[in-house]
């Protein structure tokens, strides 16, 4: 029935820092980048590499949402690495805070979590 991942959503509580969070230090490929001003809303497509995009859309104010401790739901966005050193030292250059890189006890890769400019957790795991 389902044949792959086609985007995952995020709301933003500061359009321009996330924007610029998602794709000057992440480096992701606009698609396309859309003002809604009935919504007083921006909608920015966002290509990641090997398939699928991100959606990052801004509202006015929108409510926080509860992150940890853990809450049901979505738990974290995990992106691929090849290389987790420089993926962290270019996080770390850029002021973001890296949890300790672990290994995975199942299947021997590395991994770690950092946060998005509202906090979203968000995983390298090295491919």
């Amino acid at each position: 029935m389902l044949h792959g991942l086609h985007h995952v959503a995020l709301i933003c509580g500061d359009y321009a820092r996330s924007r610029a969070f998602y794709v000057d230090l992440l480096g992701l490929t606009v698609i396309a980048e859309t003002h809604r001003a009935e919504r007083d809303s921006w909608k920015l497509d966002l290509a990641v590499p090997g398939g699928g995009q991100l959606e990052l859309f801004s509202f006015p104010d929108p409510p926080e949402r509860v992150s940890r401790p853990e809450a049901r739901g979505l738990r974290h966005l995990a992106f691929t690495v090849t290389d987790m050193d420089a993926a962290v030292a270019r996080l770390e250059a850029a002021g973001v805070t890296v949890e300790p890189v672990r290994v995975d006890a199942l299947t021997g890769k590395r991994f770690t979590f950092f946060a998005d400019p509202d906090g979203l957790p968000l995983e390298l795991y090295e491919g």
